[in-house]
């Protein structure tokens, strides 16, 4: 069930901001929340990227920095009219995840920054596939999102964040291994870092 701090914050741009610079100072700030996924990997100017639920752009910026082919794709009309706005670089689909329409085979990296936890769990399994699907052989995957804690001290924090902006769907990622999933998709899993006393997991599998 969405909180009324969820609705509202989807509803007016300068909470939604608000809301992930909260989120990312756990980690040192947004510029540093937003280089996790893509440490490590070579991406040059016509890399083809897919920003996977790109909101309002705030990851899809950071990507357009690094290719000029970037697409964000989202499933709210309203979302990316913001992003459009906000990123004007890049090029839009509107779109679920589940059932992307895009040909097989033609991103190099797919990207995604904490929308995972908002699926229900045949829909993630659904999606892990579609992003296999749309892949090219050897292109990589790269996630953000929760993580179950593994230091106690981050619980509460984790925990009333959750409560105030999320769904169930939240808590029950933090019981999914993401990591097994992808590899029983067909992925192999590069790379599965922690961050923020666990709370934080970031991913890069490759196809």
């Amino acid at each position: 069930m969405a909180t009324i701090l969820r609705d509202w914050s989807y509803q007016y741009q300068w909470l939604y901001d608000a809301i992930s610079r909260l989120a990312a100072s756990i980690v040192g700030g947004e510029a540093r929340f937003r280089e996790l996924a893509l440490q490590g990997l070579t991406i040059h100017s016509d890399t083809h990227i897919l920003d996977l639920c790109c909101g309002s752009g705030q990851a899809t910026q950071f990507l357009v920095k690094y290719s000029q082919n970037v697409t964000g794709l989202d499933a709210s009309p309203k979302s990316l009219q913001r992003s459009q706005q906000n990123v004007p670089e890049a090029n839009y689909v509107e779109a679920f995840a589940e059932e992307m329409p895009f040909a097989d085979y033609l991103f190099d990296v797919v990207h995604t920054s904490t929308a995972l936890h908002e699926m229900e769990p045949e829909q993630l399994r659904k999606i892990i596939k579609e992003v296999y699907r749309v892949l090219k052989p050897g292109g990589i995957f790269v996630l953000v999102d929760f993580h179950a804690p593994t230091n106690p001290v981050f619980w509460p924090g984790l925990s009333l964040f959750l409560l105030l902006f999320e769904t169930e769907t939240a808590w029950q990622l933090l019981k999914t291994d993401l990591a097994q999933l992808l590899t029983n998709t067909g992925f192999e899993v590069d790379k599965s870092t922690l961050y923020a006393g666990g709370s934080l997991q970031v991913i890069q599998a490759r196809k």
